[in-house]
């Protein structure tokens, strides 16, 4: 018998098998619940067209291989990588930095014996993470016969050892009585390709400096103190405007403490400039640097004397 509001067996139908399943009053499926791995396949004879997969279904692992392999536009957007061909590869950091620190490293057999070797140096950001690193590249002979005076090629590499830097120092004479010979630095990146100049401009008692561009252009200068000397503070080179009206950074020599002073001529240098400051001009304040502890800091002969503007 019929379940209650059915109407009974029609005449060349078969009848049901007893039991019989009550028909739920919507027959029509519903659609799986979310987190579902398996989608139900159709009914026979029913032309479904596919559906899409359900919320939270892993949708990469039906994802052909070519499409697992495209990054992301976001990503590919490496930090401090400008969009700008003017910046020479490896110094795309400078751009997004207004201060760097330098930091000479200590040389055991030069503390000890006095023997002069090739100056290392760390460049690092604010936090001291390393940025650069430089190291000298000169001979035995120059070295200790010229002391600070010394013609030099130093090679300033990124953290992945490739060489983004060449600072390069000719022989020149340090005294300010020989205003024709003046100390003079030159800064390449990539190597060969020239993009500013350090010069000394003559003055008597204070240390000038003028930052050149690739064109030998003045575009700032560096004023030191008179004596470039000081007992338990810091010494310091102030970056200015063309006119010398307005200050736009400083070069700092800082206090490394009196035993460092004393016996090594480790030292340590802070570099601010404006952010938006040129990268090429940045990297040549950093040429500036190395020629200022060339000159003033850097011992020279058996009793660590030290180069001065006027005792020079």
């Amino acid at each position: 018998m019929a379940a209650p509001g059915y109407p009974g067996p029609q005449p060349g139908y078969p009848a049901p098998s007893p039991p019989y399943p009550v028909p739920q009053p919507h027959p029509a499926p519903t659609a799986p619940s979310p987190g579902f791995s398996v989608y139900p396949a159709p009914m026979a004879g029913h032309g479904v067209p596919p559906q899409p997969p359900p919320r939270g279904y892993r949708e990469h692992a039906a994802t052909p291989q070519h499409h697992q392999q495209a990054p992301d536009p976001h990503a590919t957007i490496a930090p401090y990588m400008p969009v700008s061909a003017s910046i020479p590869p490896g110094l795309e950091y400078l751009m997004q930095v207004d201060q760097i620190l330098i930091h000479q490293k200590v040389e055991l057999v030069e503390a000890f014996i006095g023997f002069e070797g090739n100056n290392k140096y760390e460049v690092l950001n604010s936090l001291g993470q390393q940025i650069f690193h430089a190291e000298e590249q000169n001979d035995c002979c120059t070295r200790n016969c010229c002391g600070s005076l010394r013609r030099f090629s130093m090679r300033v590499e990124d953290p992945a050892g490739r060489e983004v830097l060449r600072i390069v120092r000719p022989l020149k004479c340090v005294s300010c009585w020989f205003p024709c010979c003046l100390q003079e630095l030159e800064v390449q990146s990539p190597p060969g390709i020239t993009i500013g100049h350090v010069v000394q401009t003559w003055h008597p008692f204070t240390p000038k400096f003028s930052i050149q561009n690739a064109d030998k252009e003045t575009v700032l200068r560096v004023l030191g103190p008179c004596f470039a000397f000081s007992c338990g503070g810091d010494v310091n080179f102030e970056v200015k405007t063309l006119d010398e009206s307005r200050g736009v950074g400083r070069i700092s020599k800082q206090w490394s403490g009196l035993l460092k002073e004393v016996f090594t001529d480790t030292d340590n240098f802070g570099i601010q400039f404006p952010m938006d400051l040129d990268v090429k001009i940045k990297a040549v304040l950093l040429g500036a640097c190395f020629l200022i502890d060339f000159m003033f800091f850097e011992k020279t002969g058996e009793v660590g004397q030290r180069s001065s503007v006027i005792t020079s």
